[in-house]
């Protein structure tokens, strides 16, 4: 239960989920979206795309707010306490992991790129290997490295981003930004999947950090101020400083900022701050995967890193896009059980909450499903032969959304006549 000591103001909240979007990430999520279409379109995406992540987050977070709990307690109603640590912690994993050789082909491209101007030429696995593996031993001593990294790492990267908008918004740049024609034609829906996978987990378990606050609209307006103008800022400087620089390589935009020891240095620190993070997160999730005791949390954090150091290996970062749409399959119908039962089904009483002892199959099932059907158009993609599905973001929390409360209220009514008949 929440420690009225810990009760945290809407602006403090609002400055954690607004930093969570000042990374690389974002800057990756403008990047894909630029090269396939065009800035309005893009800017459009991101409004919409953290919109939704918004709607999703505060819902969430208000759940915690109520109870005071984390988001794995809250879920113990709908998938059961074993079931929502499993879950919760399988999806964390996957999630930590995928981003981990992300950002760590991300490290290794650049540090590859930065060294063959110095005429130092290394190949990019060997690079991103080299990153990885630095990323998890730094990992394994945790938050004093991690704290140390975050004040250098975020106001360079802060100021590597301002200064080249505005290289770019006052120099000769600006003329290749107002007649730029995208390459590609990524669809509208495509462009959300990527926009809402980039973030999807941070607002189903929105509830670890809005747990501290007091009112309900603590969270809407932390959500709402936090994430969407800083989210789509972000967006919009990884587009112009692609469009720019015409490169869709974002190592090659950093390095053209500044000078390239900056750029490159700025990218680094930035993508090793936030991967520890990701080391850390998915060690432990994979402690609650595999019941493993606590004090083997630096193994599990070795293991987590050296998982995603392979990913970063045999280029991870190529898949950016599918990743993506990937999570965003995945993750939200967790949300959509959690919604159908506290907010539509129990209208909101915290007084009708109650954790369930093991699994409950019926949120299990649910949460399952949507995730399957809504992961079914990337799969197609990947499978020749097979037809081609639009990307539908929302479809999986529907679908979610839906079986649970048709499936709760079936069981009730079952419940009820066994009882009219006893």
């Amino acid at each position: 239960m929440r420690n009225d000591n810990n009760v945290q103001s809407w602006y403090s909240l609002g400055i954690i989920w607004g930093g969570a979007m000042i990374c690389i990430p974002s800057l990756l999520v403008g990047n894909t979206l630029i090269t396939s279409m065009s800035l309005s379109k893009a800017l459009a995406v991101a409004f919409v795309g953290y919109a939704i992540v918004v709607f999703i987050m505060v819902l969430q977070g208000m759940q915690s707010s109520d109870l005071g709990r984390p988001t794995v307690h809250v879920a113990g109603q709908v998938f059961g306490k074993k079931g929502s640590r499993t879950i919760l912690s399988i999806i964390l994993a996957i999630a930590c992991l995928g981003w981990f050789g992300i950002q760590a082909n991300v490290c290794g491209v650049a540090l590859a790129n930065l060294l063959a101007i110095y005429h130092l030429n290394i190949p990019v696995p060997l690079a991103s290997f080299i990153s990885g593996m630095v990323m998890v031993v730094s990992a394994i001593y945790g938050m004093k490295v991690l704290r140390i990294l975050s004040y250098i790492a975020v106001p360079l990267l802060v100021i590597i981003c301002v200064y080249g908008l505005v290289q770019t918004l006052t120099g000769e740049q600006l003329e290749f930004i107002r007649a730029y024609e995208p390459q590609g034609n990524m669809s509208f829906m495509d462009g959300l999947a990527v926009t809402i996978g980039s973030f999807a987990l941070g607002a189903v378990i929105a509830g670890d950090y809005s747990q501290y606050s007091k009112k309900r609209s603590d969270v809407f307006k932390a959500a709402t101020l936090g994430i969407i103008p800083a989210g789509v800022l972000m967006i919009g400087v990884g587009a112009i400083l692609t469009i720019a620089y015409q490169t869709s390589d974002i190592t090659a935009v950093f390095l053209h900022i500044a000078t390239p020891f900056i750029g490159g240095v700025g990218l680094i620190l930035a993508t090793w701050k936030t991967n520890l993070v990701n080391a850390i997160s998915g060690g432990i999730a994979l402690i609650n995967v595999f019941d493993v005791a606590k004090n083997k949390e630096r193994m599990a954090i070795f293991v987590a890193g050296t998982i995603g150091t392979i990913l970063a290996v045999v280029g991870i970062l190529n898949y950016f896009t599918p990743i993506m749409s990937i999570l965003s399959a995945m993750i939200p119908p967790v949300a959509g059980v959690m919604i159908a039962s506290y907010w539509v089904i129990h209208k909101g009483h915290k007084d009708s909450w109650a954790e369930v002892e093991g699994v409950n199959r019926l949120g299990v099932f649910s949460w399952l499903v949507g995730a399957v059907i809504a992961c079914m158009p990337v799969v197609f993609s990947f499978v020749p032969g097979l037809p081609t599905l639009p990307n539908q973001p929302m479809i999986g929390i529907i679908i979610s959304f839906l079986i649970y409360y048709i499936g709760y209220r079936v069981s009730v009514q079952k419940t009820a006549i066994l009882e009219e008949h006893r």
